[in-house]
């Protein structure tokens, strides 16, 4: 599977199958159990404490989940995982941990499937909702559990029996990188660690590696063989056809099309972004996908699609993927407001979106979806204008707020006695960016001189700008470059394109005069109408006539 024998390229095999990862003895933490009934409280938190007993509702549940996996029953498994579990964490476990794998090993007569599924949520838990975070060693287990749910996965000799949600085989996807990107960042936060805990971290340089994440991503995809799936499908074939044993497996298929988003989001975070475009060369997302099933999905895959064409300095599609998917988002928002947790992440995602967009916007003005426009100017007005001011001060913290929290894929240097290498990736992607701005922080100003003239000397202009003419010159060819951006035309791959440029105004010196042309493109209204009235009619033809009395 994801060895050293397996992937040559990438780093030595990830577990050991001789260590145990669950021989360590641990306290037993403390339960805070709400049921509305003080007296039953108490009661459970006893029996907690005291002898380890299992609620009955809690019981019931888990011989229940466990049922619904073993039969394959997918509508019963989703309805337990997206409503049951979280409901009875609202009620029992709101911050704290689930009672551990080993408690319920007799419940569910230790199934070795369902127990490791069962940590997978578990741990996911302590990383979100318990108050005190993963300890080092959690973080271990769970690094250790993933091992052994991928390895059961892509070791099988055959496709595993085994059906789970979309929903699911996402946030397992999703849950996977973000526990890595977690360690990542607490591994190099390195102030008001204990020697022991660095000492443990020095000695165990496989755990969370990167290149054991990327080889269970990358394992995942061959697996499935979803690139070759994804080209077939796109060529209007049947994809079928070429998925192999393994592929034709709804699980397999979309685990491996999950971990394609999964490497998008890795190397975003890395600061690859060619390499983060490249992962998704076989996905068209200008048609209906596999990652529109999971809106989380999607919403996360064009977040970093448009976060990497921005820093690509690809703005026109930067624009493009933000308006469609924030677009996307107003339509769709009521449908999870039931989910707070989902709702929390998808409102964060739009604000951040919304930010890059502001960001993009300024550095290259273009035409965008008029209800996004309202919105923008709605909620962002003010931000936007010290924006077009050139703030530096603005621009960075806009860019703190709406970018991923990027890491360093390899660890800190333990000796070194410093407290923020956590911080170096960020820091490095914001200089990037800052440099990126500076160069074209006078090119509004100049766009708004420009729009007031059909022609202008130079001389005229540079006293405007308060700068010599060589220096205009210089700040004018600037504006031309800027301008001037590789922009998605046709083919699924995002790092195809053509120069465009998408400048309202357009220029050209002649000696020492500069003539405008004016580039803006009128509304085209006729079109719109015509395109109203054949849907009008069309959905008339779909409507019944109406019986007459």
């Amino acid at each position: 599977m994801w060895s050293e024998e397996a992937d040559e390229g990438h780093a030595e095999g990830v577990i050991d199958s001789a260590y145990d990862p669950y021989s360590y003895a641990y306290p037993a933490p403390e339960y805070e159990l709400h049921t509305g009934d003080p007296r039953q409280d108490l009661e459970y938190e006893r029996q907690y404490q005291q002898s380890y007993i299992v609620p009955e509702l809690i019981k019931n549940f888990l011989v229940h989940f466990q049922k619904c996996i073993n039969d394959c029953n997918l509508y019963e498994i989703q309805n337990a995982y997206e409503s049951g579990f979280n409901k009875l964490t609202d009620r029992f476990f709101k911050n704290s941990p689930w009672p551990e794998a080993e408690h319920i090993v007799p419940i569910v007569n230790n199934d070795p499937v369902f127990l490791i599924l069962y940590k997978e949520l578990y741990y996911r838990h302590i990383y979100a909702r318990v108050t005190s975070g993963p300890t080092l060693e959690q973080r271990f287990e769970s690094y250790y559990n993933y091992c052994n749910l991928f390895n059961f996965i892509l070791n099988a000799e055959g496709p595993v029996h085994i059906e789970l949600p979309n929903q699911w085989l996402w946030d397992i996807i999703d849950e996977f990188i973000y526990q890595f990107q977690s360690f990542s960042i607490y591994r190099c936060k390195l102030n008001k660690k204990p020697d022991e805990e660095i000492d443990c971290l020095r000695t165990n340089p496989k755990i969370w590696n990167v290149h054991s994440v990327l080889n269970v991503l990358h394992s995942l995809v061959e697996k499935s063989n979803i690139n070759r799936q994804l080209e077939v499908y796109i060529s209007g074939g049947d994809a079928e056809s070429v998925a192999g044993e393994f592929g034709q497996h709804s699980l397999y298929k979309m685990l491996g099309y999950f971990s394609l988003i999964g490497l998008l989001r890795l190397h975003s975070l890395l600061g690859d972004y060619y390499q983060a475009l490249k992962v998704l060369e076989n996905i068209d997302f200008n048609k209906k996908n596999l990652y529109s099933r999971v809106p989380a999905c999607q919403i996360t895959t064009f977040y970093y699609v448009g976060f990497a064409y921005m820093m690509m300095r690809r703005y026109q599609d930067a624009i493009r993927t933000f308006s469609n998917i924030l677009l996307y988002i107003q339509r769709t928002k009521s449908m999870f407001q039931n989910r707070a947790s989902l709702y929390d992440q998808i409102s964060k995602q739009n604000e951040k979106m919304y930010t890059l967009l502001a960001i993009c916007l300024v550095l290259h003005p273009m035409r965008i979806d008029e209800s996004v426009h309202s919105q923008l100017r709605e909620k962002f007005a003010d931000k936007m204008l010290r924006l077009q001011k050139g703030d530096m001060a603005e621009f960075e913290q806009s860019f703190s707020f709406a970018c991923p929290k990027f890491l360093s894929p390899v660890p800190p240097n333990y000796d070194g006695g410093g407290s923020n290498y956590h911080k170096e990736p960020f820091q490095l992607q914001l200089t990037v960016f800052q440099e990126e701005v500076r160069q074209q922080i006078l090119v509004p100003t100049i766009r708004s001189y420009l729009k007031l003239y059909t022609t202008l000397p130079i001389s005229k202009l540079a006293v405007f700008m308060d700068m010599s003419e060589d220096q205009l010159r210089t700040h004018l060819m600037c504006f031309k470059h800027k301008m001037k951006n590789l922009v998605w035309t046709k083919g699924t791959s995002g790092l195809e394109g053509e120069f465009q440029s998408a400048s309202e105004v357009d220029f050209y010196i002649d000696r020492e005069m500069i003539h405008v042309a004016d580039t803006k493109v009128a509304r085209r209204y006729g079109d719109f109408f015509i395109r109203q009235i054949h849907k009008f009619e069309e959905i008339s033809r779909t409507l019944k006539p109406t019986q007459q009395p």
